[in-house]
Protein backbone atom coordinates (compact mmCIF):
# COMPACT_ATOMS: atom_id res chain seq x y z
CA UNK A 1 0.00 0.00 0.00
CA UNK A 2 0.99 3.50 -0.83
CA UNK A 3 1.68 5.96 1.95
CA UNK A 4 0.01 9.19 0.85
CA UNK A 5 1.16 11.08 4.26
CA UNK A 6 4.75 9.92 6.11
CA UNK A 7 5.73 11.89 9.05
CA UNK A 8 9.73 11.38 9.55
CA UNK A 9 11.27 12.34 13.43
CA UNK A 10 8.55 15.36 13.56
CA UNK A 11 8.87 17.51 16.88
CA UNK A 12 7.40 20.86 18.01
CA UNK A 13 8.80 22.81 20.69
CA UNK A 14 7.97 25.66 22.05
CA UNK A 15 10.32 27.23 24.08
CA UNK A 16 11.58 24.33 26.11
CA UNK A 17 8.60 22.60 26.30
CA UNK A 18 8.67 19.50 23.79
CA UNK A 19 4.80 18.89 23.03
CA UNK A 20 5.47 16.40 19.76
CA UNK A 21 8.86 14.53 20.43
CA UNK A 22 9.94 12.57 17.42
CA UNK A 23 7.15 11.13 16.21
CA UNK A 24 7.50 9.09 13.02
CA UNK A 25 4.01 7.72 11.80
CA UNK A 26 2.29 6.74 7.99
CA UNK A 27 -1.34 6.91 6.69
CA UNK A 28 -1.78 4.34 3.31
CA UNK A 29 -3.79 5.58 0.35
CA UNK A 30 -7.12 4.50 1.31
CA UNK A 31 -6.60 4.01 5.51
CA UNK A 32 -9.03 5.00 7.86
CA UNK A 33 -5.81 5.69 10.39
CA UNK A 34 -6.64 6.94 14.40
CA UNK A 35 -3.92 9.09 16.42
CA UNK A 36 -5.56 8.60 20.56
CA UNK A 37 -3.91 9.45 23.71
CA UNK A 38 -4.39 11.53 26.88
CA UNK A 39 -5.53 15.56 26.68
CA UNK A 40 -2.74 17.28 26.22
CA UNK A 41 -0.68 14.43 24.22
CA UNK A 42 -0.11 16.11 21.77
CA UNK A 43 -2.40 15.09 18.74
CA UNK A 44 -3.70 18.39 17.62
CA UNK A 45 -0.19 20.17 17.99
CA UNK A 46 0.78 16.77 15.68
CA UNK A 47 -1.81 17.66 13.49
CA UNK A 48 -1.12 21.70 13.18
CA UNK A 49 2.75 20.56 11.85
CA UNK A 50 0.72 18.72 8.91
CA UNK A 51 -1.64 21.65 7.70
CA UNK A 52 1.10 24.38 8.10
CA UNK A 53 -0.33 25.58 11.45
CA UNK A 54 2.95 25.13 13.13
CA UNK A 55 6.73 24.97 11.61
CA UNK A 56 8.02 21.87 13.41
CA UNK A 57 11.02 22.37 15.15
CA UNK A 58 12.55 19.31 13.24
CA UNK A 59 11.26 16.45 10.79
CA UNK A 60 9.79 16.03 7.63
CA UNK A 61 6.60 15.62 6.53
CA UNK A 62 5.78 14.01 3.10
CA UNK A 63 2.88 13.72 1.61
CA UNK A 64 1.76 11.38 -1.96
CA UNK A 65 5.57 10.76 -2.13
CA UNK A 66 6.68 14.17 -1.86
CA UNK A 67 8.66 15.82 1.28
CA UNK A 68 5.99 18.86 1.55
CA UNK A 69 7.70 20.45 5.47
CA UNK A 70 11.00 20.03 6.42
CA UNK A 71 12.88 21.87 9.32
CA UNK A 72 15.75 21.20 11.45
CA UNK A 73 16.86 23.29 14.92
CA UNK A 74 18.54 26.59 13.76
CA UNK A 75 19.06 29.92 15.97
CA UNK A 76 17.93 29.96 19.44
CA UNK A 77 16.34 26.55 18.77
CA UNK A 78 19.56 24.85 18.59
CA UNK A 79 20.54 25.72 21.56
CA UNK A 80 17.79 24.81 23.34
CA UNK A 81 16.68 21.71 21.05
CA UNK A 82 15.31 18.62 23.49
CA UNK A 83 14.28 16.70 21.07
CA UNK A 84 15.78 13.65 19.16
CA UNK A 85 17.58 13.81 15.83
CA UNK A 86 19.00 17.44 15.97
CA UNK A 87 20.94 16.80 12.75
CA UNK A 88 19.01 14.52 10.59
CA UNK A 89 17.49 17.08 8.28
CA UNK A 90 19.78 19.61 8.46
CA UNK A 91 21.17 19.15 4.64
CA UNK A 92 17.88 19.12 3.25
CA UNK A 93 16.50 22.76 2.33
CA UNK A 94 13.86 23.94 4.74
CA UNK A 95 9.96 23.54 3.38
CA UNK A 96 7.21 25.28 5.32
CA UNK A 97 4.45 26.00 3.36
CA UNK A 98 1.51 28.07 4.44
CA UNK A 99 -2.28 26.14 5.80
CA UNK A 100 -3.69 27.51 1.99
CA UNK A 101 -0.77 26.07 0.44
CA UNK A 102 -1.14 22.63 2.24
CA UNK A 103 -5.26 22.88 1.84
CA UNK A 104 -4.26 23.20 -2.22
CA UNK A 105 -1.84 20.21 -2.22
CA UNK A 106 -5.52 17.81 -1.04
CA UNK A 107 -4.86 17.72 2.64
CA UNK A 108 -8.14 19.22 4.26
CA UNK A 109 -8.73 19.56 7.88
CA UNK A 110 -11.86 20.24 10.46
CA UNK A 111 -11.34 21.49 14.09
CA UNK A 112 -11.79 20.19 17.49
CA UNK A 113 -14.21 23.29 17.99
CA UNK A 114 -16.45 24.59 15.37
CA UNK A 115 -14.84 26.61 13.32
CA UNK A 116 -17.43 27.90 10.95
CA UNK A 117 -17.91 31.27 9.01
CA UNK A 118 -20.79 32.57 11.79
CA UNK A 119 -22.38 35.22 9.90
CA UNK A 120 -22.73 33.29 6.73
CA UNK A 121 -25.39 30.66 5.55
CA UNK A 122 -24.86 27.14 4.97
CA UNK A 123 -24.47 27.40 1.24
CA UNK A 124 -22.32 30.65 1.46
CA UNK A 125 -19.86 28.25 3.75
CA UNK A 126 -19.41 25.58 1.11
CA UNK A 127 -19.05 27.64 -1.76
CA UNK A 128 -15.99 29.57 0.25
CA UNK A 129 -13.76 26.32 0.42
CA UNK A 130 -15.00 26.06 -3.40
CA UNK A 131 -12.84 29.06 -4.10
CA UNK A 132 -9.55 27.24 -3.34
CA UNK A 133 -9.61 25.37 -6.69
CA UNK A 134 -10.99 28.54 -8.53
CA UNK A 135 -8.79 28.89 -11.54
CA UNK A 136 -9.65 33.12 -11.81
CA UNK A 137 -7.32 35.84 -11.73
CA UNK A 138 -7.17 39.17 -10.59
CA UNK A 139 -8.01 40.37 -14.15
CA UNK A 140 -10.58 37.72 -15.03
CA UNK A 141 -12.67 38.61 -11.83
CA UNK A 142 -12.57 42.36 -12.52
CA UNK A 143 -13.77 42.27 -15.98
CA UNK A 144 -16.25 39.57 -15.42
CA UNK A 145 -14.74 36.72 -17.36
CA UNK A 146 -15.07 34.30 -14.23
CA UNK A 147 -18.82 34.15 -13.86
CA UNK A 148 -18.49 30.52 -15.95
CA UNK A 149 -16.39 29.22 -12.91
CA UNK A 150 -18.70 31.25 -10.29
CA UNK A 151 -21.71 29.33 -11.78
CA UNK A 152 -20.44 25.82 -11.95
CA UNK A 153 -18.65 25.83 -8.14
CA UNK A 154 -22.29 27.09 -6.40
CA UNK A 155 -23.78 24.12 -9.06
CA UNK A 156 -20.72 22.08 -7.39
CA UNK A 157 -21.80 23.74 -3.84
CA UNK A 158 -25.52 22.95 -4.33
CA UNK A 159 -24.63 18.73 -5.12
CA UNK A 160 -22.15 18.45 -2.21
CA UNK A 161 -25.01 20.26 0.29
CA UNK A 162 -27.16 17.24 -1.23
CA UNK A 163 -25.23 14.68 -1.04
CA UNK A 164 -24.45 15.54 2.36
CA UNK A 165 -28.28 15.97 3.37
CA UNK A 166 -27.90 19.50 3.75
CA UNK A 167 -29.72 20.80 0.99
CA UNK A 168 -32.78 22.23 2.97
CA UNK A 169 -30.50 24.45 5.29
CA UNK A 170 -28.69 25.71 2.34
CA UNK A 171 -29.78 29.59 3.35
CA UNK A 172 -29.89 28.76 7.40
CA UNK A 173 -26.98 30.95 9.01
CA UNK A 174 -24.70 28.17 10.00
CA UNK A 175 -24.45 28.65 13.62
CA UNK A 176 -28.28 28.02 13.84
CA UNK A 177 -27.93 24.31 12.50
CA UNK A 178 -28.15 21.61 15.30
CA UNK A 179 -24.49 20.95 16.53
CA UNK A 180 -24.64 17.61 15.09
CA UNK A 181 -25.43 19.12 11.25
CA UNK A 182 -22.69 21.84 12.11
CA UNK A 183 -20.14 19.13 12.70
CA UNK A 184 -21.68 17.56 9.02
CA UNK A 185 -21.00 21.05 7.45
CA UNK A 186 -17.79 21.23 8.79
CA UNK A 187 -17.02 18.05 7.36
CA UNK A 188 -18.50 19.26 4.28
CA UNK A 189 -16.78 22.46 3.93
CA UNK A 190 -13.45 20.24 4.04
CA UNK A 191 -14.78 18.46 0.93
CA UNK A 192 -15.55 21.18 -1.07
CA UNK A 193 -11.90 21.66 -0.88
CA UNK A 194 -12.13 18.12 -3.05
CA UNK A 195 -8.89 17.14 -0.71
CA UNK A 196 -7.17 13.08 -1.05
CA UNK A 197 -6.44 13.19 2.89
CA UNK A 198 -9.24 14.24 5.26
CA UNK A 199 -7.82 15.05 8.91
CA UNK A 200 -10.62 15.12 11.45
CA UNK A 201 -9.96 16.30 15.02
CA UNK A 202 -12.56 14.94 17.01
CA UNK A 203 -15.47 14.78 15.02
CA UNK A 204 -17.05 13.21 17.29
CA UNK A 205 -16.65 15.88 20.53
CA UNK A 206 -20.42 16.97 22.58
CA UNK A 207 -22.01 14.08 20.32
CA UNK A 208 -24.19 11.74 22.34
CA UNK A 209 -24.29 7.96 21.51
CA UNK A 210 -26.87 7.65 18.76
CA UNK A 211 -24.92 10.97 16.84
CA UNK A 212 -21.72 9.22 17.48
CA UNK A 213 -22.99 6.15 15.70
CA UNK A 214 -23.99 8.17 13.04
CA UNK A 215 -21.17 9.55 12.56
CA UNK A 216 -19.63 6.87 12.24
CA UNK A 217 -21.51 5.65 9.32
CA UNK A 218 -21.06 9.08 8.02
CA UNK A 219 -17.26 9.12 7.94
CA UNK A 220 -17.48 5.95 6.25
CA UNK A 221 -19.90 6.78 3.31
CA UNK A 222 -17.54 9.84 2.70
CA UNK A 223 -14.70 8.00 2.65
CA UNK A 224 -15.96 5.43 0.02
CA UNK A 225 -18.15 8.00 -1.92
CA UNK A 226 -14.89 10.43 -2.63
CA UNK A 227 -11.94 8.27 -2.52
CA UNK A 228 -10.71 9.13 0.46
CA UNK A 229 -7.84 8.75 3.13
CA UNK A 230 -9.13 9.65 6.88
CA UNK A 231 -6.50 10.57 9.70
CA UNK A 232 -8.63 11.44 12.91
CA UNK A 233 -8.57 12.10 16.39
CA UNK A 234 -11.03 11.18 18.40
CA UNK A 235 -11.77 9.92 22.40
CA UNK A 236 -14.98 8.15 21.16
CA UNK A 237 -13.30 4.57 21.66
CA UNK A 238 -16.56 2.71 20.25
CA UNK A 239 -16.14 5.48 17.11
CA UNK A 240 -12.39 4.27 16.73
CA UNK A 241 -12.38 0.86 17.21
CA UNK A 242 -15.35 -0.10 15.28
CA UNK A 243 -13.88 2.03 12.12
CA UNK A 244 -9.81 2.28 12.21
CA UNK A 245 -8.12 0.55 10.01
CA UNK A 246 -5.13 1.58 12.34
CA UNK A 247 -4.28 3.27 15.78
CA UNK A 248 -1.34 5.55 16.76
CA UNK A 249 -0.79 6.27 20.59
CA UNK A 250 0.62 9.19 21.79
CA UNK A 251 1.52 10.17 25.63
CA UNK A 252 3.27 12.92 26.61
CA UNK A 253 4.09 13.79 23.38
CA UNK A 254 5.49 10.60 22.41
CA UNK A 255 4.37 7.55 20.34
CA UNK A 256 3.51 5.17 22.92
CA UNK A 257 1.91 2.07 20.25
CA UNK A 258 0.62 1.57 17.02
CA UNK A 259 -0.94 -1.06 14.87
CA UNK A 260 -4.50 -2.64 14.63
CA UNK A 261 -7.13 -1.90 16.68
CA UNK A 262 -7.33 -5.47 18.47
CA UNK A 263 -3.21 -4.90 19.48
CA UNK A 264 -3.84 -1.27 20.85
CA UNK A 265 -7.08 -2.32 22.89
CA UNK A 266 -4.20 -5.10 24.09
CA UNK A 267 -1.26 -3.36 24.51
CA UNK A 268 -0.62 -2.95 28.29
CA UNK A 269 1.37 0.11 27.82
CA UNK A 270 -1.81 1.90 26.12
CA UNK A 271 -4.42 0.64 29.08
CA UNK A 272 -2.25 2.44 31.90
CA UNK A 273 -1.55 5.48 29.88
CA UNK A 274 -5.05 5.98 28.58
CA UNK A 275 -7.75 3.31 28.05
CA UNK A 276 -7.67 1.63 31.53
CA UNK A 277 -9.67 -1.09 32.42
CA UNK A 278 -12.41 -2.20 34.48
CA UNK A 279 -12.15 -2.88 38.26
CA UNK A 280 -13.23 -6.42 39.31
CA UNK A 281 -16.99 -6.78 40.99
Amino acid sequence: MKDLLKLENVTMQFGGVVAVNDLSMHVGEGEIVALIGPNGAGKTTAFNCITGVYEPSNGRISYDGNPIITNHPTGKMKKIYAGHEADKFISEKILNPTPDEITKLGIARTFQNIRLFKSMTVFENVLTAMHVRAKANVFSSVFRLSWKEEKRMAADTEKLLDEQGLFSHRDDKATSLPYGLQRRLEIARALATRPKLLLLDEPAAGMNPQETQELSAFIKEIKNRYDLTVLMIEHHMDLVMGISDRIYVLDFGSLIAEGTPEEVQNNQRVIDAYLGVAEDV
